[in-house]
């Protein structure tokens, strides 16, 4: 049985198709890439699935129910977590308080209850401050426990946008390219993190444009190019596909 089957989805914008008929399952458990060229439909994808898009036409299916059009803290709910391409970060808190955002769906959140700090209010904002900490310290952010945000380099805020989604405890984690910006040494931090999420049993979906990482993480990759399925298959299989080295990875690409 699939995690997400994707049954030929569409999404248009003006008379052009950034997504075209895609059909594709993802199965639960390993690490799944998504790759193609800039403009083959790979961020739209992700929005699609998280709910900040409605698709044209197609269904979505998520542990074989139908999720299309549902909104995006519905999805969020049903455990299906994501960052951003462009950080989203809250730079007016901190980093334990950016963290708990991620937890809000599962958190006391009455007006008057909270307006009044009743006990309950007051332990449940312990325990999950508590559970903030364990999740920065599982990103490698153990350092930044105590501090603001705007004190933290970009790489580090990478991290913590990570540590916020698994603060919603998802089944499924969307990250849209989380190497983005990211020096040799960081990148090789993203790439240890992915499989220690992986690890603990969260399916993680990944858009990347950095090949090393993404033919060095992935279990299962799928190829786009012009919103449709180029390709799929195993590493080996993709970086040895003479249509997915002619549209994006070149020669280079192929022997690496």
């Amino acid at each position: 049985m699939s995690l997400l089957r994707l049954e030929n989805l569409s999404r248009s914008f003006g008379g052009i198709d950034a997504v075209d008929n895609l059909s594709f399952a993802v199965e639960p458990g390993p690490i799944h890439s998504i790759i193609g060229p800039n403009g083959a439909g790979k961020t739209t994808l992700f929005n699609l699935i998280t709910g900040l898009y409605k698709p044209s036409s197609g269904k979505i299916f998520f542990n074989e129910s139908d999720i299309t059009g549902k909104h995006p803290w519905q999805l969020a709910g049903l455990g299906l977590a994501r960052t951003f391409q462009n950080l989203q970060i809250f730079f007016n808190m901190s980093a334990v308080e950016n963290v708990m955002v991620g937890m809000h769906l599962k958190s006391d959140t009455r007006f008057h209850a909270s307006l009044l700090r009743f006990k309950s209010i007051v332990t449940g904002d312990r325990l999950n401050r508590e559970r903030a900490a364990e999740l920065l310290n599982f990103v490698d952010l153990g350092d930044y426990v105590g501090s603001e945000t705007s004190s933290m380099p970009y790489g580090a805020l990478k991290r913590l946008e990570i540590a916020r989604a698994l603060a919603a405890d998802p089944s499924v984690l969307l990250l849209d390219e989380p190497a983005a910006g990211l020096n040799p040494a960081e990148t090789e931090s993203v790439d240890s993190l992915i499989q220690k999420v992986a690890a603990n049993s969260v399916t993680v979906i990944l858009v990347e444009h950095d090949m090393r990482l993404v033919m060095g993480v992935s279990d299962h990759i799928f190829v786009l190019e012009g919103g449709r399925l180029l390709a799929e298959g195993k590493a080996y299989d993709i970086r040895h596909n003479p249509d997915v080295v002619a549209a994006y990875l070149g020669e280079s690409g192929r022997v690496r």
